[in-house]
């Protein structure tokens, strides 16, 4: 692959050491493609085979974000034509993404401003991951009929105490300061010394250490206020430690302070079938052993989802009519019943990934 690509949705050269790879749909806030997932994957192989390059510099293009996520009303229309674009897409996005965890080279992830969905897949499981002020990190999935995919129940399982279940259920986002707390990041490097540390970056000799990007990266980090997560630590694990969701609702109900409420808010909004799922995710990550065996999990979830009303009303309801009143089936947690649930983790053809030794 030429490391010089000037146009198109990826751009992908080589600056100095760096080989920088930067998602470049500015319009749509770089949301990720399978085309674009692909081509990813071919510029990891030529960075990763050219002894010029010492580390990988992932950026996004324009001045709202890293990426939103997938590219989620390509998947809608597939899904309502009963097309395979779910299953495909996810497939060479999660290997991607396991990929990027075991990536040998430094990986630096630059997460400024909107950082959602799979991008955090992109960013979140590099080796070097920096936030600014302007970082807005999120899982907001079970708004859509979904859950936190792209490894996204490793990560907030194994954020402290409870806090990783609050942000996978509520779908809140994350400041700089809550993805540092919450391990969906590293640095806070504010965004007026971006320009300086990606300068100091590309200007590493070739052969740089993991250990040396980081202190280059330190040199120009500086210590964030402490956000929502870290600030109502000892509630969320109260609220949050449960197995259930009806053991969540009912604890959040007599709680009448602000963050409470709305939590509680936030959790009436999201679909119930999407909850328990991602709930009973997230508690199964938290006792799995390795990334690939959540993400082959997650797979396994998703492929029901792509078959799943609730998916086609919850996009409808957010991007296509925009209407914020999707119509959940059921409506109810409490209608949920333990056999819906069961569909998205039984065994079915086509559901294995396949991991590259």
């Amino acid at each position: 692959m030429s490391l010089e690509v000037s146009e198109g949705d990826l751009i992908v050269r080589r600056e100095g050491a760096a080989g920088v790879i930067r998602l470049n749909r500015p319009k749509a806030i770089n949301a990720l493609t399978l085309e674009m997932t692909r081509d990813m994957d071919r510029a990891l192989d030529a960075f990763e085979a050219d002894p010029a390059v010492a580390l990988i510099l992932l950026e996004g293009g324009g001045e709202r974000g890293l990426c939103a996520g997938g590219d989620i009303r390509g998947l809608y229309d597939s899904a309502r034509e009963k097309g395979d674009l779910g299953p495909v897409f996810w497939r060479e996005e999660y290997i991607l993404d396991d990929r990027i965890a075991r990536f040998p080279k430094p990986y630096v992830a630059y997460m400024d401003g909107l950082v959602m969905g799979g991008g955090t897949g992109l960013a979140a499981h590099g080796s070097h991951r920096v936030v600014n002020d302007r970082t807005k990190v999120g899982m907001p999935e079970v708004g859509i009929g979904f859950f936190p995919d792209v490894g996204g129940t490793w990560l907030l399982s194994r954020a402290p105490g409870e806090v990783g279940t609050y942000f996978g259920l509520t779908g809140q986002t994350m400041t700089g300061a809550d993805a540092i707390y919450t391990g969906f990041a590293d640095f806070y490097v504010p965004a007026s010394k971006w320009l300086d540390l990606r300068a100091a970056l590309i200007a590493l000799p070739q052969g740089t250490d993991a250990a040396r990007v980081t202190d280059t990266i330190r040199g120009f980090g500086e210590t964030p206020q402490p956000g929502i997560a870290e600030r109502h630590r000892a509630q969320i694990d109260k609220l949050f430690g449960h197995d259930s969701m009806e053991a969540i609702v009912a604890a959040l109900q007599p709680d009448d302070s602000e963050f409470a409420r709305a939590t509680l808010k936030a959790l009436n909004e999201k679909s119930p079938t999407s909850l328990k799922v991602a709930l009973r995710l997230l508690r199964a990550a938290r006792a799995s052993n390795s990334l690939q065996e959540c993400l082959a999990r997650e797979y396994r979830a998703a492929l029901q989802v792509f078959d799943s009303a609730e998916f086609i009303e919850g996009v409808r309801a957010a991007i296509i009519d925009k209407d914020r009143q999707p119509k959940w089936n059921p409506a109810r947690i409490e209608d949920v019943t333990p056999e819906i649930v069961a569909r998205y983790f039984a065994p079915r053809p086509g559901d294995q990934l396949v991991f590259p030794s």
